[in-house]
């Protein structure tokens, strides 16, 4: 049997108001689930009334989708996965509650365990509330469930089955055998560094139960995505746009198609639908319109939020007041064809700057060159980094395993090859004759120092670079070269991530970046791109280069 979860056209649909939502591919088995589902009741909303006269189309759809992928002639969930991303107070949770609760209903296998997956207890409040009252509010029902608050669970008195909401803060998901699982706000679960392991482990009884699904329910998350969250948002993307076949999942993106984010239309009232469905039901225009008055003007980084948590627009560098000035233009330098070895072919001399290598920091390293026909200065920046910070700083674990999935971060097993791998590239840069100096840290240059000199590389060219408020200068001529566009650089999430944590000090009559402002976000690949800066700063001679010195200068003295 055939059938699709792609939809290329997401975003004429979603403009137009349209569902985004594919119909089911059984319908007898959704019109059954939606006919229980109606009836529930929705008690935090005056007069009780049932999901059938409160509801949207689109909750209907979602809920069809679900269950009308089941085949019960063979017993398999046809789609076994399904992301939701949508604004916040479109009724995530309470319809959460809801599909649940017709799970477990229609669930054959006794003492089946229906779990939802609350990355804290609060979020796991809010769906078992929901639940609970759907079964107290109804006669039938209380007689048919036994409610245990203490514990959050649901229990069918016949069947057995039954409904547990599991805080991931608090409990423990280990040893369950759910086989329908809904894991709500997936952007918080992305910022654990054990969500992964604790997916897998909630998932893990979906082995034995083909009948299984499970549904990620998320908003927008108040940084930029990371871990496990960013893994499901950019996957199901590619599935919703028909970049990758997998009719097994389903992907439901209330989000803003490129043109409107570029063109900034999510700040036009009309708009608001786009990402928020439930648009004149749980969610008021005129109180949206307010708040984005009132937060249009704030540069602490709340318009970002609100931007993202009610209008589903994805932060990209988290913007404050006290944010650097270059990070503004940051993205808009970015080009996805430099990298180190264009740079090496590109350039006529190259400065490289380090910065960082402690046990919980980033050891970040910054190539910049100047582009012989353009004058451009191209920057190329890559972080190396012990497992051990992954441990001591474990609130930014999931972002450095975004990173180093990427590419731009080195987790090393043993301190020293780190700075091995710095000396081959800078190795690299010299053998192409392009090397002018290699700028550090004046403290800490010990054990960088003797591993690029036992690489051949001239102790002469090796330098201290001023740090603290001296750094000034080099931050910016950055910020001038990133406004002017003098300064391109490679597309790496990474330092997308630094540039959003540089906190800036005023100084008397300079600016200072330092580590202890940035707290627990690392700053080292930026910092060390400030070292490579200053050097390039003082203009130095165009190198010949080892292919122009081996064409016209020791061919050219042979002939």
């Amino acid at each position: 049997m055939q059938w699709q979860t792609s939809c290329p056209d997401w975003a004429d649909r979603l403009v137009a108001g349209d569902s985004i939502i594919p119909a089911p591919i059984y319908p007898d088995q959704a019109a059954h689930a939606l006919a229980i589902f109606k009836q529930l009741r929705v008690v935090d909303l005056p007069g009780k009334p049932t999901f059938g006269e409160c509801s949207d189309d689109w909750v209907f759809d979602f809920v069809a989708a679900i269950f009308g992928a089941y085949d019960a002639q063979t017993g398999h969930q046809l789609i076994r996965e399904f992301l939701m991303l949508i604004s916040k107070k479109n009724t995530k949770s309470t319809v959460a509650a809801g599909i649940m609760i017709t799970a477990v209903i229609l669930c054959w296998r006794e003492d089946e365990e229906h779990l939802i997956l609350a990355p804290t207890k609060e979020v796991a409040d809010n769906s078992f509330k929901p639940a609970a009252g759907m079964i107290r509010a109804d006669p039938e029902l209380s007689a048919l469930f036994h409610v245990q608050d203490h514990v959050r669970t649901i229990t069918h008195r016949v069947s057995r089955a039954s409904l547990k909401v599991v805080a991931a803060d608090t409990d423990t998901v280990t040893g369950k055998k759910s086989g329908r699982i809904l894991v709500d706000e997936l952007w918080l679960l992305g910022k654990k560094s054990n969500a992964s392991a604790m997916l897998m482990e909630a998932l893990g009884g979906q082995v034995s139960r083909p009948e299984g699904w499970v549904i990620f329910l998320t908003t927008q998350s108040d940084e930029p995505p990371a871990g496990v969250f960013r893994e499901k948002l950019i996957y199901h993307r590619g599935v919703r746009d028909g970049k990758i076949h997998d009719p097994r999942s389903l992907g439901i993106l209330y989000e803003w198609p490129p043109a409107m984010l570029e063109s900034k239309a999510y700040l036009q009232p009309e708009n608001f639908h786009i990402t928020n469905p439930n648009l004149g039901r749980s969610v008021s225009r005129d109180w949206l319109e307010d708040q984005l008055r009132r937060n249009q003007q704030n540069t602490d980084g709340s318009f970002q939020q609100f931007l993202a948590k009610h209008l589903n627009v994805e932060i990209g560098l988290a913007l404050r007041s006290d944010n650097w000035a270059g990070a503004e233009y940051w993205e808009a330098r970015a080009q996805q064809d430099i990298t180190l070895d264009s740079i090496i072919e590109r350039c006529e001399v190259i400065t490289v700057g380090i910065d960082g290598g402690g046990l919980d920091d980033l050891l970040g390293l910054a190539v910049v060159g100047r582009d012989r026909e353009t004058r451009q200065w191209l920057g190329w920046c890559r972080a190396w980094a012990h497992p051990s910070v992954l441990q001591r700083r474990k609130e930014i674990a999931p972002r450095l395993h975004d990173f180093a999935r990427s590419g731009d971060l080195v987790l090393v097993d043993h301190i020293g090859e780190d700075v091995a791998e710095i000396a081959s590239i800078v190795c690299q840069i010299d053998q192409a004759g392009l090397l002018h100096e290699v700028g550090l840290d004046p403290a800490g240059i010990g054990a960088i120092l003797e591993a690029l000199v036992g690489g051949g590389i001239d102790s002469e060219k090796v330098v201290g670079v001023s740090q603290g408020w001296r750094m000034g200068g080099a931050i910016k001529t950055t910020e001038r070269k990133l406004a002017e566009g003098g300064l391109v650089h490679a597309a790496q999430p990474l330092m997308d991530w630094c540039c959003s944590n540089a906190k800036v000090e005023p100084r008397a009559n300079s600016i200072l970046i330092t580590k202890q402002a940035s707290g627990s976000a690392k700053i080292d690949p930026l910092m060390a791109l400030f070292n490579a800066v200053s050097l390039m700063a003082a203009n130095p001679p165009a190198l010949a280069g080892m292919d122009d010195y081996l064409n016209n200068g020791f061919f050219g003295l042979i002939g």
